[in-house]
């Protein structure tokens, strides 16, 4: 069931040495593979820059790895990096680019997409947002009543606001002072509400973020912003306070917009990879252009290192495959990334979307239904937070999730000992689910503790852990814009990798379609204007709250 596509007769000698290799190594323990190699930390982890990629605390051995780089290899793993780097259209369903590398190419190299190349009109626009942002931050591009802009609110869904929101939490010791960010995406009027209930109109700057300028939930969220802001300060305000980023000219100037303060992004990023582009002009404003771009800089070290290293010294490469070997072989269907640090707690969320939207998928690259386990999911939080809540399955549960542990050495708050316990713990939890604890290890705990005969013969299981649960470990100095481009990027080109070998397009989201279809058809329903057949349960519900709200 989880090899490759059986029409696929060229790629299944590595998956099925794989498999042979799984056999082999399914029951061997951790404890012994360190036992056995005293170098085993120091062969297993690769460096970058200030990053430290230790992948050792994992389930497997030279020659498991050995075949999982045959698998990359075999899939043509080289070539499609290429390709992706050089403008081909490897986003075949739609028949574009994926050139979100480009938004973030700190060099002279020219990058092309349909013969014409690209970074022209990109650093434009990144000249255009650093020459904005700086007015907004100094005061020279003012409200409508001569005041300063101060509030800052950002109205989008989905790429639109989860990468610049995550980046604005991840790098909030580094906001102006005077500044503060807001994040409207939920079509929810309470999250529109719950914004709009703290700002002074006169220094409120809204940035509206839809492509299109067409997206039910942007939309419907700015035009109540826009009430907002008309009912205090007039129609006249509309344009010192609204800006967009958006490639539709009319639908922005019909809105009130001035098109000058509209910023362009293109159809070769999506928007889960969109946030190095004009969607991160909320970032820009809030941190300043130069954290802006040493954002991309931080990108742009993992690109260059992604693009030119050997596969075996290849950070996200190494994270694919490690994620394919569980997800593939041990039927392992999901991972957690647990960041020790505050500012990096909505970090797994963000990983959410763009694992989840780029992978979830069930077709390949040929248009034939797959046979294999494709994207995982993902969940996660801030730890120690959630040693208190979940890390109770990662120990002692049926089912074997592996994990992530991200971890800054400094402390951008050095408050007494708190960062020096939190290392203690991120530590012990890696070297926790790896060791274990016997039944036999936990009878003699129990002994040592005074525990009677009976009480050690009841308690012991219950106070053993299996251990032999994989983990990595990114290693951060610290949590900086540098550092934070790096981990991004990190994880979108290991997406990549894994949509590769799993011979899926990682690049479009079909998926979200349908929902979105059915919802145009059920809103008329429910204000009464049409009625539409429906399975019985969505009628009698679309009945009850019609009920419900008389």
């Amino acid at each position: 069931m989880f090899g490759l596509n059986n029409k696929d007769k060229n790629n299944t000698k590595a998956w099925k040495k794989l498999q042979s290799e799984y056999k082999r190594f399914k029951k061997v323990e951790m404890r012994k593979l360190f036992a056995e190699d005293k170098n085993r930390a120091q062969k297993y982890t690769l460096h970058l820059n200030d990053l430290i990629f230790d992948y050792s605390k994992n389930r497997f051995d030279e020659k498991v790895l050995e075949s999982l780089l045959n698998l990359a290899a075999e899939r043509q793993l080289p070539q499609k990096i290429k390709e992706m780097f050089e403008g081909e259209k490897i986003n075949n369903t739609e028949h574009r680019s994926v050139l979100h590398i480009a938004l973030r190419n700190r060099s002279d190299r020219k990058i092309f997409s349909g013969g014409k190349d690209v970074m022209p009109q990109i650093n434009e626009t990144l000249a255009k947002m650093k020459k904005f942002s700086d007015a907004v931050r100094f005061g020279e591009f003012k409200g409508y009543t001569g005041k300063k802009l101060v509030n800052i609110v950002n109205i989008g869904i989905g790429g639109s606001d989860l990468g610049p929101f995550m980046v604005c939490e991840a790098l909030k010791r580094y906001w102006a002072k005077d500044i503060n960010c807001y994040f409207i995406s939920n079509i929810d009027g309470t999250a529109c509400a719950e914004v709009l209930n703290k700002l002074d109109p006169e220094t409120t700057l809204f940035i509206v973020a839809s492509k299109t300028f067409t997206t039910v939930e942007t939309l419907t969220n700015a035009k109540t912003c826009r009430k907002w802001l008309v009912n205090a300060l007039g129609e006249h305000a509309v344009d010192k306070h609204f800006v967009a980023l958006s490639t539709n000219k009319e639908e922005v100037t019909k809105f009130g917009i001035n098109p000058e303060n509209m910023f362009e992004f293109w159809d070769f990023v999506g928007g889960r990879y969109s946030l190095w582009s004009a969607i991160g002009l909320i970032v820009a404003i809030a941190v300043g252009f130069e954290n802006f771009e040493k954002l991309l800089e931080g990108a742009y070290a993992v690109d260059e290192h992604f693009r030119n290293s050997e596969l075996k010294d290849n950070i996200p490469v190494i994270m694919a495959l490690m994620g394919i070997w569980y997800n593939n072989f041990f039927n392992a269907h999901r991972y957690t990334v647990i960041p020790y640090d505050q500012y990096l707690q909505y970090l797994p969320s963000y990983l959410q979307q763009l694992d989840m939207e780029s992978n979830g998928k069930s077709v390949d690259k040929q248009n034939q239904f797959v046979n294999y386990a494709t994207g995982p999911a993902v969940f996660g939080g801030a730890g120690t937070n959630v040693q208190h809540s979940f890390f109770q399955l990662l120990h002692q549960g049926t089912e074997m999730v592996p994990v992530d542990f991200i971890v800054p050495a400094i402390s951008h708050n050095e408050i007494g000992n708190h960062h020096q316990i939190l290392l203690s713990n991120v530590l012990a939890q890696g070297e926790a689910l790896m060791r274990g604890k016997t039944v036999a290890e936990a009878a003699e705990e129990l002994r040592q503790a005074g525990k009677s005969k009976e009480e050690v013969e009841f308690l012991k299981k219950y106070k053993s852990f299996s251990g032999n649960r994989p983990s990595n470990t990114f290693l951060l100095k610290k949590i900086d814009a540098f550092s934070l481009g790096m981990l991004i990027a990190l994880y979108e080109h290991k997406v990549f990798v894994q949509g590769v070998i799993w011979n899926i397009n990682s690049f479009d989201q079909m998926g979200v379609e349908l929902g979105k279809q059915l919802a145009v058809k059920i809103l008329p329903e429910l204000e009464g204007t049409a009625y539409g057949e429906h399975d019985s349960s969505t009628s009698a519900l679309i009945k009850a709250i019609k009920l419900m709200r008389k």
